[in-house]
């Protein structure tokens, strides 16, 4: 085989390869980092998942720079947003930044946070405090509470509360419009979510990209990439491959 053939296969197989990132990006995984707290415990800063792209089905959203001639979902048929579910969705006041947050809130539902307590439809939200914990805030050391909180589907999961009087901690009464979704942080008092109506506010079901699936790869970002004799002491090992969803549900009394 020639140079001239040589360099002709290579070019063929970077090009299917390329081909065939794209697709699984588009229609399968696609991954994403963490880049911020406000998803803490559940997500770490430095942690890399995947999510599931046909978890809802597809938007225009769901392809490169949303430029697919797609309005509203496809093939989404009866899988919708559930409560508890964590997903990445493309900010509403600026389409180009992704956000990841948990649905708390469906079409229709009535949301608001009194005195730190979530109430969904009227119903206070069941939590239980588990005790308090140190964690890393802005480069500052903060004590928490952390709770086991249930909401009314039968989903638990773990969030995190500085106080009660945060100034998310007092809202309004949002009622979610049909084809929309209310989602907060776990880490609540560090979190810019759906209570922020100037920023977040109601998440279109257009705008979700994915459900988060489960992380890959995590790092506690102690090492530079050319820090390589350190990386293995960088890795969080016991977060690879970790499960985000779904949420696990309560078990019913018979």
């Amino acid at each position: 085989m020639s140079a001239r053939e040589e360099w002709a296969e290579f070019f063929k197989t970077a090009m299917i390869a390329i081909v065939l990132a794209l697709l699984i990006r588009t229609f399968f995984l696609e991954p994403f980092n963490i880049p911020s707290g406000s998803m803490k415990p559940t997500l770490q800063v430095g942690d890399y998942l995947f999510v599931s792209k046909p978890a809802y089905g597809f938007s225009r959203y769901s392809f490169p720079l949303g430029l697919a001639p797609i309005k509203g979902r496809i093939w989404a048929g009866e899988k919708l947003p559930q409560r508890g579910d964590v997903i990445v969705f493309k900010l509403p006041t600026n389409p180009s930044i992704d956000y990841i947050k948990r649905v708390i809130g469906l079409p229709g539902d009535h949301i608001q946070v009194t005195k730190g307590q979530l109430y969904i439809n009227g119903e206070k939200v069941h939590r239980e405090t588990v005790g308090l914990t140190q964690l890393e805030e802005g480069g500052m050391q903060a004590t928490v509470i952390e709770y086991i909180e249930t909401l009314p589907n039968g989903v638990m999961h773990t969030i995190y509360e500085e106080g009660d009087n945060r100034p998310l901690d007092n809202t309004e009464e949002y009622i979610v419009p049909e084809g929309h979704y209310f989602a907060m942080g776990d880490n609540r008092d560090n979190s810019q979510d759906s209570r922020v109506t100037g920023l977040v506010g109601y998440i279109p079901l257009e705008n979700i990209v994915g459900r988060a699936s489960f992380i890959f790869f995590s790092t506690n970002g102690y090492a530079s990439l050319a820090e390589v004799w350190k990386w293995p002491w960088s890795i969080r090992y016991d977060r690879l491959f970790q499960i985000i969803g779904p949420p696990r549900p309560v078990a019913q009394e018979e």
